[in-house]
């Protein structure tokens, strides 16, 4: 059974910064392209960052561009997202998504960003 649970998040300061680990079992993400998407309170699911299979690539949204680093060490079955210069918008619950058939996706990590 593929599970992806994601962890690392929490309460920062505006500026600050966190890290998030998203960890697969039962299975692996070799050979899948990993994204991270965020959900904020009344908006829509949206996507944040994305990486390739041999993490050549990546894609970030226009609101995170050169704040957010995403990388993934296959051999740790893990995916990370680094996360700089936090904003009060950032504020969300943060899921990440194997892109494979079916998708499997985590069940979340909380950031809150707040003074």
């Amino acid at each position: 059974q593929v599970r992806l649970i994601e962890s690392g998040g929490g309460l920062v300061r505006p500026g600050g910064s966190l890290t998030l680990s998203c960890t697969v079992s039962g299975g692996t993400f070799t050979n899948y392209p990993v994204s991270w998407y965020r959900q904020a309170p009344g908006k829509e699911r949206e996507l944040v960052a994305s990486i390739s299979v041999r993490a050549d690539s990546s894609f970030y949204a226009d609101s995170v561009k050169g704040r957010f680093t995403i990388s993934r060490d296959d051999a740790k079955n893990s995916v990370y997202l680094q996360m700089n210069s936090l904003e009060p918008e950032d504020t969300a619950v943060y899921y990440c998504r194997r892109r494979s058939f079916p998708n499997y996706w985590g069940q979340g990590t909380q950031v809150t960003v707040s003074s």
